[in-house]
């Protein structure tokens, strides 16, 4: 074994990449100098990297393009990590030899000196040169000699500002991709890499990516340019978007999602498949149009201001992730400005009363649907066994529910007690297996739940936003099994692949059963190397109505309370529907707590408006309400129309409002009466162009337009309730 103290790092028994990791772990600001870079190599660095910018650490990196051995796939993943806040340049060397090879890792700095550690030697970023290879690296750190680390960090900068480093650019990728892809390759090998193997593998669509592909290839045969996909979290809905734009040759690539990390994921995901394409977002900060894949934020490009920029039919291809947000205005203005070749709405989770809203904005066309169960079934995804917990050491009818939610504070303060850790840790000790992730609810409450367990003697710790251990360095603890469990907030959500899990633990109510899918979804990936055979779900289940979120989520069960005891009955008797390998218990006293909250309560129109409301997170649809049960001639009845019980329950928006106050008698007889639901269409746009609230169509206009055309234009332009159009 190597000697830690050792100054010479000299690869084979003695790796580089351990040494790499940790420096940019505890660094503040991290310089690297590499004469080139190839992705093999990158990508076993760049989780480390990114969760540094997170922690708001500088990163500057320079490299090449000498010898035509950087991969430019490398370079397209350089300019993901430029664009979460690290300056990457290029030295155009021309004809002068660009051999450098430095890593610097400063710890702290002031006006007179720096702290850290620096490596320089024969490492150049490829998966060899990090991992196995016999590559020399001396270790200079500032404690020992301050003067010579001082001056790598002094060249270093005198490197990097010099006149021919340039800002690394994708016209620059672009124009150094022509002549790399000229290249001999035995040039290439002559320099001391091999080439082929120093390539990342090729990624191959999996079993039900396959089918998904076919499906979509059948469904743009029969000429339909719109379509819905459902895929269960952890299946690779991004890949398959990924594979499918490369099977149609699309040019011109739209990804839009509602989170900033989704992106950025879905950007790593397009450059393994498309090399030579030009990567850019459109996003708050930045906003690359002329980009071949571009990946928009819905809250930028889903402004009206943003969507004029482009011409309807610029995209030749559409992704539109997580699709059941696409209710959402700034979703529907997006979807009625653009008529590319194909849309694709991805999503893991629609609710049973979305699904006909969600279909309408893909032309009612549903290509292809494999959920959590036959995903298991197939492989894919492993089996579980599901521990649904009584929660006993809280009361949550003491704590405050306002809007969907329950207080944070006082939340926290309930679930962050020493009797409710202790209870916790039993139930973990008795039925956990090697590897464990646990949700908490606040930074706060994972650092308590982490303190706790330390005091038991289990290797813990908690990862957060302000953590001092960061999220690549506690995984690769947790792999190696250096530490038992990590206490998380939020930080493994969704995206981070996190195969090697086997034990999930919810310590935590969810007001969203798309959160709750997604943290159990990280467990449920594969592991070959482990040789997992199965995920552990504990789950804490309290004495409060949203707990049914959880079970809605997994079993899909309705919000009706003839649902609900449906679901304990089956519950009780082990009778529930699972997938081959599958496990459910819940132990008596959650089931007991789950019977108390429906005991005497008899559904009434209300009821299931509101815990329809309460499940979707949102005002429900008239649709929704119907498909939930509720009844549209006792709502009618009762408050006269849907928008009045809207309005009674405070759920309309003040333009909406307005227009019907306005305009309430014919909207409510639009409603009820009876015709073909296009030509009803065509009265409410003629209705809303006589009243100035949208310019007239004309008749041309109208005659060509499809339902689905129609509906989005009114919609849109009108601000008008959704119920109006899904309720006829």
């Amino acid at each position: 074994m190597p000697d830690e103290n050792q100054s010479l790092v000299t690869g084979g028994n003695d790796p580089f990449l351990p040494k790499l990791i940790a420096g940019i772990n505890q660094a503040t600001r991290i310089d690297i100098a590499v004469s080139f870079v190839r992705a093999s190599g990158l990508s076993l660095i760049k989780n480390a990297i990114e969760d540094a910018l997170e922690a708001d650490a500088k990163v500057r990196i320079i490299t090449s393009g000498y010898l035509n051995i950087t991969e430019p796939k490398a370079l397209r993943m350089l300019m993901i990590l430029q664009e979460k806040g690290a300056q990457v340049k290029i030295f155009e060397s021309g004809n002068t030899a660009f051999h450098m090879k430095s890593y610097i890792f400063v710890h702290r700095e002031d006006r007179s000196s720096k702290d850290g550690i620096a490596y320089v030697g024969s490492s150049n970023i490829s998966q060899s040169a990090l991992s196995h290879g016999l590559e020399w690296n001396l270790r200079v750190t500032s404690e020992e000699n301050q003067s010579s680390f001082e001056e790598i960090c002094t060249k270093f900068k005198t490197l990097f500002d010099d006149q021919r480093a340039i800002i690394l650019s994708n016209e620059w990728i672009d124009r150094y991709h022509a002549q790399y892809t000229t290249q001999n390759p035995q040039e290439q090998t002559r320099s001391g890499v091999d080439v082929e193997k120093e390539c990342l593998p090729p990624v191959k669509p999996n079993k039900i990516q396959s089918e998904a592909l076919l499906a979509l290839e059948k469904s743009r045969i029969e000429g339909l340019s719109r379509g819905l996909v459902v895929m269960a979290t952890g299946t690779g809905k991004t890949w398959l978007a990924a594979f499918d734009c490369l099977a149609t040759k699309a040019k011109k690539i739209l990804f839009i999602a509602h989170r900033e990390e989704i992106l950025s994921q879905a950007e790593e995901t397009f450059v393994r498949i498309f090399e030579d394409a030009k990567i850019g977002q459109y996003t708050g900060t930045q906003k690359d149009e002329d980009a071949d894949i571009l990946f928009a934020s819905i809250q930028t490009l889903g402004r009206q201001a943003h969507l004029g920029k482009f011409s309807p039919e610029y995209f030749d291809y559409i992704i539109v992730d997580e699709f059941h947000h696409a209710g959402a205005a700034s979703y529907q203005r997006l979807l009625a400005s653009f008529s590319p070749k194909f849309l694709l709405g991805l999503t893991a989770t629609p609710e049973r009363t979305d699904r006909a809203d969600i279909l309408s904005l893909c032309d009612n066309n549903l290509v292809f649907e494999n959920g959590m169960v036959p995903a298991i079934d197939q492989g894919v995804l492993c089996p579980f066994s599901y521990f649904g917990i009584a929660d006993i050491e809280v009361n949550y009818q003491e704590i405050s529910w306002r809007n969907g939610k329950f207080d944070p504070e006082e939340l926290q303060n309930q679930l962050a007690t020493e009797a409710r850790a202790e209870h916790a840790y039993k139930t973990w000790i008795n039925k956990k297996q090697s590897r464990t992730l646990a949700f908490c609810i606040s930074t706060k409450h994972a650092d308590f739940m982490a303190e706790f367990f330390l005091r038991k003697q289990i290797r813990a710790v908690s990862v957060h936003s302000k953590s001092s251990i960061r999220r690549n360095e506690a995984l690769e603890q947790l792999n190696l099994g250096a530490i038992d469990i990590i206490f998380s907030v939020d930080l493994f959500n969704e995206g981070v692949d996190l195969p090697n899990i086997d034990t999930v633990l919810m310590l935590r109510p969810t007001e969203s059963k798309i959160i709750f899918l997604q943290q159990l979804g990280r467990g449920l990936r594969q592991a070959k190397e482990t040789g997992k055979e199965k995920l552990v779900v504990l789950d804490m289940i309290g004495n409060h109505i949203s707990f049914f979120k959880k079970a809605e989520a997994l079993f899909q069960i309705g919000v009706t309370n003839r649902e609900r005891k449906e679901f304990i009955k089956q519950a009780r008797e082990g009778s529930l529907e699972l997938a081959d390998g599958c496990f459910v218990n819940y132990d008596l006293q959650s089931i007991e707590f789950l019977e108390q909250l429906i005991q005497t309560k008899v559904d009434t129109h209300l009821e299931t408006y509101r815990s329809l409301r309460e499940s979707l997170g949102r005002r429900p649809t008239a649709s929704e309400f119907y498909l939930a049960g509720g009844s549209m001639p006792q709502i009618r009845q009762e408050y006269g129309s849907w928008v009045k019980l809207l309005a009674s329950e405070n759920d309309l928006e003040e333009a909406s409002l307005q227009i019907v106050n306005q305009h309430e008698p014919f909207l409510r007889e639009l409603e009820v009466t009876v015709l073909e639901k296009s030509f009803k269409l065509v009265l409410m746009e003629t209705f809303l162009a006589l009243n100035g609230f949208i310019s007239p169509p004309t008749l041309s206009t109208l005659a060509t337009r499809s339902w689905s055309t129609l509906k989005r234009r009114v919609q849109l332009t009108a601000d008008l309730p959704q119920e109006y159009f899904t309720s006829i």
